[in-house]
């Protein structure tokens, strides 16, 4: 008989009761064969008192396994060898209270959360799916929870009578509680108030870097809970990070991000979703000439690089998650996100972001446009077109090492250039914005209206003041603000 090498045999030359293990590794896996009297070189040397072993092993596996294995005597060359078949169980299999687990050509040991997760695999269920006895209603946070609903209702994916529904009967639409009315992982993670509470990576890192990966120039924690966790991460990357060259269509002031966006988001959504969050936070990597992006999580078994890349099925790490995001309007529910990305770069004439199974998790490399550095913001696409006919007395004369960097207000304002740092740009606006909205708008209002912590804002409204774009008058509490070059300015 021929003897072919695989990762789903195992040669002996004789029996040893430890040889259990492999079997127990075979049953938790996805089953094999270990043959008697056949060397490591796979040749047949045969076996002493072959029929007693023929009843022996059985009745070991199932006394010390509680499985039934196929025991089979064969015969080559006038010498007599012993295969044992092992069946997929599905339920997990353990010797001695230690459960073992065959992978590749290696047996394995399972323990802490590689043996909770194998499990939950055996059992149909995801980590996402456990009950957290720890938590209560008291920690969800409702305005996490009426922003799903928002979407999930704008995505016609939930009815607009849902937005009255209480945080209770959300949850358990969404099965985020068990049959003991306990919340589960998935909502404190969702809209947990403090997820770091119970889980203690859920953050997102962003880190700007500049030849290598020695040289961090500055870095951003984005916490809380996962279901705004992509809007704060854009807003981030958008106002300190990546750049919206500007052009005008007419009269109309365009500022594209620099990569497509949806793609990105979609992106961000991809490790947010699919990320093992027994392990480390999820990290962005930005660097002038790409973006890489990684969370931790292996592919699901069976799946490659290559399989996501091709047609695929949806099979997500975390169920209860992805299916929030797709009520959300977040995702679809076909598998189609890679393709999404990639198409998204492929569109606009960039190169496809590449993926690969590395370091325990999924790492995307996101190409940037050829050349841009942070300190091109306001200079691409020729900043001439940013001093337009319109521009105000008041805002000229700038200096040239000023030129390009725009608080990017009204249509008419575009030559105003503050010579602030390029991540202060995006801040700066939605402050001018806002003021011109609501001139007695106060600090701490702006910091709750535009979901920026107040010590920024503060440092921003500091530095439009000092470069003469703002002015206040009168006290703190009763004052308003000015913007220099306004209309209403007559000082």
């Amino acid at each position: 008989m021929e003897l072919i090498e695989n990762q789903n045999i195992e040669y002996k030359a004789g029996w040893r009761d430890e040889y259990l293990k492999w079997v127990c590794g075979f049953a938790n896996a996805s089953g094999g064969s270990i043959f008697i009297g056949v060397d490591d070189d796979k040749n047949v040397v045969g076996v002493l008192e072959a029929k007693k072993l023929l009843e022996d092993i059985p009745n070991k596996i199932v006394n010390y396994l509680g499985i039934v294995a196929d025991v089979n005597l064969l015969k080559e060359n006038n010498k007599e060898y012993i295969e044992i078949k092992v069946l997929p169980s599905n339920v997990p299999i353990a010797l001695k209270g230690v459960y073992h687990f065959r992978s590749g050509a290696t047996k394995q040991e399972l323990k802490g959360v590689a043996l909770q997760q194998f499990i939950l695999k055996k059992m149909g269920r995801t980590w996402d799916d456990i009950s957290n006895d720890a938590a209560t209603l008291n920690d969800i946070d409702r305005n996490a929870v009426e922003y799903f609903l928002r979407k999930a209702v704008n995505a016609n994916r939930m009815s607009a009578d849902s937005l009255s529904d209480t945080t209770e009967k959300v949850l358990e639409n969404l099965d985020l509680y068990d049959e003991h009315h306990q919340i589960k992982n998935a909502a404190l993670l969702l809209f947990g108030k403090r997820p770091s509470k119970f889980f203690p990576c859920v953050q997102f890192k962003i880190g700007r870097f500049g030849k290598d990966n020695t040289d961090l120039i500055f870095q951003d924690l984005v916490e809380g809970n996962i279901i705004q966790m992509a809007d704060r991460v854009i807003e981030i990357l958008k106002s300190k990070y990546l750049i919206s060259p500007i052009r005008y269509e007419g009269l109309q002031r365009i500022e594209p991000l620099e990569i497509p966006e949806d793609a990105l988001r979609e992106a961000i959504f991809n490790s947010i979703i699919h990320k093992d969050y027994t392990g480390v936070f999820i990290q962005m990597k930005v660097y002038d000439d790409r973006i890489i992006l990684w969370n931790e999580g292996m592919l699901i078994d069976n799946y490659t690089v290559e399989t996501l890349l091709g047609d695929h099925s949806s099979r997500p790490r975390n169920r209860n998650i992805a299916n929030a995001f797709y009520k959300a309007g977040f995702i679809e529910a076909w598998g189609r996100g890679i393709s999404k990305i990639r198409n998204g770069f492929i569109s606009v004439g960039l190169p496809a972001p590449t993926f690969e199974e590395k370091m325990g998790g999924m790492w995307i490399t996101i190409p940037r446009k050829d050349g841009v550095k942070d300190g091109d913001v306001g200079v691409k696409d020729g900043i001439k077109d940013g001093v337009k006919d319109g521009v105000k007395d008041s805002n000229v004369g700038i200096k040239d090492s000023n030129v390009g960097i725009n608080v990017g207000i009204k249509d008419d304002d575009v030559g105003i250039n503050v010579g602030i740092k390029d991540d202060d740009v995006g801040i700066n606006a939605k402050i001018i914005k806002s003021i011109r909205e609501n001139p007695s708008i106060s600090a701490e209002k702006l910091s709750n209206l535009l979901n920026i912590n107040s010590r920024t804002v503060e440092r921003s409204i500091k530095q439009l003041k000092e470069f003469g774009i703002l002015k206040r008058i009168g006290s703190r509490k009763t004052g308003y603000w000015k913007i220099n070059g306004d209309e209403n300015d007559t000082n």
